[in-house]
């Protein structure tokens, strides 16, 4: 199985300090090799960097996005298909549908009523959960 140093699980996790804080806390387990450097088995930075990513978030509490045209607005429709999924969000004056998968709408968990955002970025709108 891989191992990773604790600078390059940094990388992959977010950050020197950052990967070397949660290995002390015990949120991810080490071992070590014969020169005495920390490892960290593949597959628990993977399991990791996926919880981590479910609330990753700033610190003052808004999603980590590259989209720069937000449109705050509520949720307005919700339709799952088998595979695919629509949400609508009306923004002030501005109606958004997005389609998505519906594993990525079970995720989000939109519900008619709900704030949310709608950020657009170049031919895409990508939807924030408020």
């Amino acid at each position: 199985m891989q191992s990773y140093t604790i600078g390059q699980a940094a990388r992959l996790l977010g950050g020197p300090d950052t990967a070397g804080r949660w290995a002390d806390a015990d949120r991810v387990v080490t071992h070590r090799d014969q020169v005495g450097r920390r490892l960290i088995n593949g597959r628990d930075p993977a399991a990791f960097s996926m919880e981590v990513g479910q609330g990753a978030h700033t610190e003052d509490g808004e999603p980590y996005t590259s989209a720069r045209n937000a449109f705050p607005g509520i949720v307005t429709a919700v339709r799952l298909g088998d595979v695919s999924a629509q949400v609508g969000i009306q923004a002030g004056p501005h109606r958004l549908v997005r389609l998505l998968t519906r594993e990525a709408v079970e995720e989000l968990g939109p519900e008619v009523g709900m704030r949310a955002t709608a950020r657009v970025k170049s031919t895409g709108v990508h939807i924030d959960r408020a």
